[in-house]
């Protein structure tokens, strides 16, 4: 059994957060584990065949999960990312915002590979998939198991939970049960993105443009309901939407069809050009099983209100609390809700809310 201080059970936004800050802290005495083979959750990324070189890699990926974020009312969130900038706003032709929206070059990815650097690599296991928790007194006992599925015994003083709060009670034996109404608050909170899928059509130059369109369309016939120019400046071209066809039905067609029926509909609102990407993605994130639950599947995709994030009673009073971006009251499921839920986790520990920036 290895035993560490803090234990936090996920490498998404909030996950990789609390390690930075950890670390920043002086505090070393932790252990990160996720269970994907890669950080970052749901900010994830299609990777362009077009990338010519590692440099260029970043220039060529495109988000498939969180793709904007809004300084103008996420204001911590654009002081962390302006931490790392490198060059100024660029602003694009397309409809106004209010608030105006922001990506960042290389994709939310980016953000990812920033924090993650700055946390030393003996921190994180990936591929360490958390089954069970054991509250024992002062200390909790942990269950992982490996991509071989190999278990693997942890015991922590403090366990911060960066996964979405339905997850955590549907993935995790609780030992002993969670609090009832803790317990049903968790379960009935849905999860941000869980519902949804995002389909990405690349292109090797951004030809809408230059017939003097945004790339971007709303449509009540589909299958995309709400499309974006994601090209990257001095990179890849690309067109993205949203799938709207519900869960339910997308499971009874193929994703070679599906993708079919996008393309068609790129073409019918961009042109015939549109019908032939150099490379094209879908991801549905109701089939991943580390993101939604079967209770996903009908969900309407909203934002719900946050529930508690930790309990005061009972043997799992002052050793778990919930850091994942829905237990944020003022951004749930946002990319700022992550930062939000995490700088009120870190003060449950003590730890100034001020280390998560």
């Amino acid at each position: 059994m290895t035993s560490t201080r803090i234990a936090i059970l996920g490498g998404g936004l909030s996950g990789l957060l609390a390690a930075r800050a950890l670390h920043r802290q002086g505090i070393h005495d932790f252990v990160l584990l996720e269970a994907r083979s890669a950080l970052g959750g749901r900010i994830t990324s299609f990777q362009s065949p077009a990338a010519s070189t590692p440099t260029t890699a970043a220039l060529h990926r495109f988000d498939l999960g969180p793709s904007w974020y809004w300084p103008d009312f996420q204001p911590d969130l654009h002081a962390l990312i302006e931490q790392s900038a490198q060059s100024a706003p660029m602003r694009v032709p397309g409809y106004a915002q209010s608030p105006p929206s922001m990506r960042l070059l290389g994709g939310i990815e980016a953000l990812v590979d920033a924090l993650q650097a700055e946390v030393p690599p003996h921190h994180i296991r990936t591929g360490h998939t958390v089954r069970s928790l054991r509250a024992d007194g002062a200390q909790v006992h942990l269950t992982s198991a490996d991509a071989l599925g190999q278990d693997h015994h942890w015991q922590a003083e403090h366990v911060l939970l960066a996964l979405p709060p339905r997850l955590a009670v549907a993935q995790l034996d609780w030992q002993p049960p969670l609090p009832a109404d803790l317990h049903s608050a968790w379960q009935r909170t849905p999860t941000w993105m869980a519902p949804h899928a995002k389909y990405v059509a690349v292109y090797e130059t951004p030809f809408w443009r230059e017939q003097g369109l945004s790339g971007q369309a709303r449509s009540a016939r589909g299958p995309l309901v709400e499309i974006h120019d994601l090209s990257q400046p001095g990179g890849g071209a690309a067109l993205f939407g949203f799938v709207g066809v519900p869960a339910a039905v997308r499971a009874t067609v193929s994703e070679d069809v599906l993708r079919q029926h996008c393309r068609a509909q790129l073409a019918r609102l961009f042109g015939p050009a549109a019908a032939h990407p150099v490379a094209d993605a879908l991801k549905d994130w109701t089939q991943d099983p580390l993101t939604a639950t079967a209770q996903d599947q009908s969900s309407t995709g909203h934002h719900a209100a946050a529930p508690v994030a930790f309990t005061s009673e009972g043997a799992w009073a002052e050793r778990i609390v919930g850091i994942g971006s829905e237990w944020s009251p003022q951004y749930p499921g946002y990319l700022a809700g992550a930062l939000d839920a995490t700088q009120r986790g870190l003060h449950t520990l003590g730890i100034p809310a001020s280390a998560a920036l």
